[in-house]
């Protein structure tokens, strides 16, 4: 098992991740959620640069509405693979009627453009 900082702490063999990695080993990124995947090309991307072989993530919930965040992973060589994202919450959450029909709407509004929602409710606009 190995550990891997977002930032080298700046001493140490391999100061962004703790842990023995011989040259050569395949590892699989765990980690609990992705949002866009950026976290995921930098950790994969630590691992390589470590001597490690990373060719897939495993997250147990993936966001899966924002654009291209499976495309960065694909880019670099990377699969991502999930337990569940929002459209399964969204599922379960209309299959068993537990939310009003005017909350699933406004959920599912969001996950259709999560940024542009945001920004129509008050959050940060997109930067162009």
């Amino acid at each position: 098992m190995l550990y891997v900082r977002k930032k080298p702490k700046g001493f140490g063999r391999n100061a962004q991740i703790e842990g023995h990695l011989k040259d050569g080993q395949r590892v699989l990124l765990v980690e609990d959620l992705a949002t866009d995947g950026a976290s995921k090309v930098n950790f994969c991307g630590a691992l390589r640069s470590a001597g490690a072989v990373v060719e897939h993530a495993l997250v147990v919930f993936f966001y899966g509405v924002f654009p291209g965040a499976l495309k960065a992973l694909e880019d670099v060589g990377i699969e991502m693979h999930y337990l569940c994202n929002w459209w399964d919450v969204l599922e379960v959450a209309e299959q068993r009627r537990m939310f009003d029909s005017s909350a699933l709407e406004e959920v599912r509004a969001f996950l259709h453009g999560p940024v542009a929602w945001s920004a129509d409710h008050g959050g940060r606009r997109a930067l162009d």
